[in-house]
């Protein structure tokens, strides 16, 4: 194991980690886009304020499970055996907590995990299983399964504050991790959220009715898109039990039954109210982090806790006319990261360093003082808290996205970045001749628009990018895939599209 940094002064910190699922830096205040104007997350943008922001943030692969599988265990896919939502998860291999509990700290994991089975290496753990319900959420723990009443982002909250106050041991640090279901698809916010953003436009993206001109089969076939395939029922909520009187939903059943848009306006008037209840969702989120922050401060534990905060993906707001993720473009490839850390981080920090989730793990594990696995494949981010990167902090991330088939129909594919250009390769099943490439130069082309891999002018580029993929697959121990590989059926329990 790597030596971890000893430098920090006693007492060991606290680590408050709050995860949502699928929230964009889009729509987080402190990224400053287009929804900043809104206001959208006031708590999250006072962790940045207080603390730093990182503007290249990634992940290893786009998808809910994967991503926290990635964050238990500090590797990528391939090496912790989550490649997709579907299958299990191997609890009983090695996972950074399970480290903190052997150095001294109390660990604790409540709301959405989406790993299946028996969490190992928390002393108090209370989860959602699989994607759990939005409203009156069933739980599972040591003790069984239980049902709480309620909005889930409030739920998890208070299992939350319960814990740091009636079950923290005050003579150990602690690491607590909590998990909010919000805003995954299909985004039900709160009922006392329902009249923020009625009567405000949700700004577009300018590539809503993107024709993906440039781009090869896996953007022209996807399922992701909010004209062909959000629905109005199950996403919209749009007719059926929506439409009683007694539903959060019922005006809006009203509205369209009276007005039922069609072409580019049911596309806009989809994207408007797909937008609405999202950021109602991640209203709920940002005020139960202020809900958190402040239990901190009454209980005296602000001084000596970091807070972080991130999502276990990126999302699509409307960008190219999609939501969901899964890409290896940037709206779904980046994640939000920000964090606290009175007296250790200088407040209003940003950091431009390519970060990756391959690091949390072993950020927690440096932080409390703890040794770093070798096998682990990321890096410490303490550092870079700190305000210094290391001389050696990596140029380049490396990508891989395994569901497919499955929902959504985006193609696998797997690429790398080095902060300024971008190559894709799609490979495997319903990929013309098995595999197509695509390459971005992100300074040029911040949304992805034009599709360089065909011009000779870039030949080069490719080329060299191609030599930095491949140095990244060795030095990441990734497996050659077969045909075989590519056609193995899922299994029987079919893949649903909220996934």
């Amino acid at each position: 194991m790597a030596k971890a940094d000893t430098s920090s002064a006693s007492p060991k910190p606290n680590i408050l980690w709050i995860f949502s699922d699928d929230h964009s830096y889009q729509t987080i205040g402190a990224y400053g886009k287009r929804f900043k104007s809104l206001n959208p997350s006031p708590n999250i943008d006072r962790i940045a304020n207080e603390g730093i922001r990182f503007d290249r943030a990634y992940v290893a692969n786009s998808i809910c499970a994967p991503s926290r599988a990635t964050l238990l265990t500090g590797k990528h896919s391939h090496l912790n055996g989550k490649i997709d939502n579907r299958g299990p998860f191997n609890h009983d291999q090695q996972q950074f907590q399970k480290i903190l509990q052997q150095h001294g700290y109390q660990t604790a994991m409540i709301g959405k995990i989406h790993l299946s089975g028996k969490m190992q290496g928390f002393d108090y753990w209370d989860v959602l299983p699989g994607q759990g319900r939005y409203n009156n959420p069933t739980f599972v723990s040591e003790k069984g399964n239980s049902q709480s009443e309620g909005h889930s982002s409030d739920v998890i909250t208070d299992k939350a504050l319960a814990w740091l106050k009636g079950q923290r041991q005050k003579n150990k640090p602690f690491m607590l991790m909590v998990h909010f279901k919000a805003p995954h698809r299909n985004w039900t916010p709160a009922k006392r959220f329902m009249e923020k953003y009625q009567d405000v436009t949700i700004p577009e993206p300018e590539n809503l009715f993107d024709d993906y001109a440039t781009r090869g089969t896996a953007a022209h076939e996807q399922t992701l898109n909010i004209e062909r395939s959000m629905r109005l029922a199950g996403d919209l909520k749009i007719g059926g039990r929506h439409s009683k009187p007694n539903s959060q939903f019922y005006s809006r059943n009203q509205w369209f039954e009276k007005n039922r848009p069609k072409g580019k306006e049911l596309v806009r008037w989809k994207y408007q109210t797909y937008l609405k209840d999202y950021l109602r969702c991640t209203w709920g989120v940002d005020e139960n982090i202020g809900r958190l922050l402040d239990a901190l401060k009454s209980q005296n534990l602000d001084d000596n806790t970091i807070v972080m905060y991130s999502s276990d993906q990126g999302f699509y707001m409307g960008e190219h006319g999609w939501f969901d993720k899964r890409f290896m473009y940037e709206e779904s490839f980046r994640t939000p990261l920000v964090a606290r850390w009175p007296g250790k981080i200088k407040p209003g920090s940003v950091n431009t360093d390519l970060v990756q989730n391959i690091d949390f793990a072993e950020t927690f594990l440096d932080l409390a003082g703890a040794p770093v696995p070798e096998d682990m494949q990321g890096k410490s981010l303490v550092p870079l808290l700190k305000g210094k990167t290391p001389d050696k902090w990596r140029k380049n991330l490396y990508y891989h996205y395994y569901e497919f088939p499955g929902a959504h129909s985006v193609r696998r594919h797997e690429g790398v970045f080095d902060g300024r250009w971008k190559l894709i390769r799609f490979y495997g099943p319903k990929v013309p001749n098995g595999e197509e490439w695509e390459l971005y130069n992100l300074d040029n082309d911040p949304s992805e628009m034009n599709n360089l891999a065909s011009n000779p002018e870039y030949a080069q580029t490719i080329k060299t990018m191609k030599q930095k993929l491949s140095s990244l697959r060795k030095q990441y121990k990734v497996p050659k895939e077969s045909k075989e590989d590519w056609e193995k059926k899922p299994q029987k329990k079919k893949a649903k599209a909220s996934q």
